[in-house]
């Protein structure tokens, strides 16, 4: 078998520059996890250690004694599972609609509803407030999530993955007796799986690790989400060297995300290579 040598070195020189950076990058995670088991005199010692002497497990039964991080959870997961379930229908009728319908005017109203991707996302904080405390929502998961419901970034990559399918598979789907929803659903969905399936990971990525919205809306246990309640109980705890407590509960909201990556990073990479196929 022959290799060839200038693709082996591309390969080498490859691994040795991303190698180092991604040892880098680990270097925080890391120091998080090592800090979250380390002992109240760990952190106090002048002698600094990676790895402590004992690992002190209790510090996460402390995150849960002084905090409700079971509220938290439950809020920040039920509110990345409602805005991702809305934004996938609205993203999908609004593909559909830029992608297939003829309307007069569709190219502008497509280049305007992509103009929202260039404004900043605080530039519109006041506006959303407002109408988030006219609908009487304020202190609620709804209000979180309400202001995403619609995503001009999901609506471009299914836009542009329904633009890669050939129309005859719709209009023999149309001569079958499908409707524009059954097409969308039975026909253009399954065959745009991979784009749907990149766009949960960087809408649920997104959402979960949300700040400074949930933190406008919300001011009780009953909408907050683990960001928010992670940045009370810092502080709530600057004045005292409790950073083993602070670094627990940030291992413990960063956790469902490291496992689901470990636990589908096939179909994870498998996703955004697709996407990126049909876009081509």
């Amino acid at each position: 078998m022959k290799f060839d040598r200038k693709f082996d070195r591309s390969v080498v020189s490859a691994y040795v520059i991303l190698t180092p950076l991604a040892l880098l990058m680990l270097v925080p995670l890391v120091f998080m996890f090592t800090t979250s088991v380390k002992t109240l005199g760990d952190i106090l010692s002048l002698e600094f250690q990676w790895i402590p002497q004992r690992l002190a497990l209790e510090n996460f039964q402390r995150v849960v004694e002084v905090m409700p991080f079971t509220r938290y959870l439950y809020n920040t997961a039920s509110i990345v599972a409602m805005t991702f379930l809305v934004q996938s229908v609205t993203i999908s009728l609004a593909a559909y609609a830029f992608a297939r319908l003829r309307f007069a005017g569709r190219d502008l109203l497509f280049f305007l509803f992509l103009v929202q991707l260039m404004i900043p996302a605080t530039s519109i904080i006041i506006p959303n407030y407002q109408t988030i405390r006219a609908f009487g929502i304020l202190n609620t998961r709804l209000a979180v999530g309400m202001v995403y419901f619609a995503s001009a970034y999901g609506t471009f990559l299914m836009r542009q993955a329904f633009r890669a399918i050939p129309r005859d598979l719709e209009d023999t789907a149309k001569l079958d007796g499908c409707n524009g929803l059954r097409v969308i659903q039975h026909v253009l969905l399954p065959l745009t799986k991979p784009s749907l399936v990149a766009f949960a990971f960087v809408s649920g990525t997104f959402h979960w690790n949300n700040f400074f919205w949930p933190l406008l809306v919300t001011d009780t246990a009953r909408a907050r989400t683990l960001t928010v309640g992670l940045a009370m109980l810092t502080q709530a705890t600057e004045s005292t060297p409790e950073i083993t407590i602070t670094m627990a509960a940030a291992v413990m909201i960063t956790a469902p995300l490291f496992i689901l990556f470990i636990l589908f990073q096939k179909p994870f990479i498998e996703s955004f290579a697709g996407a990126g196929a049909l876009k081509g």
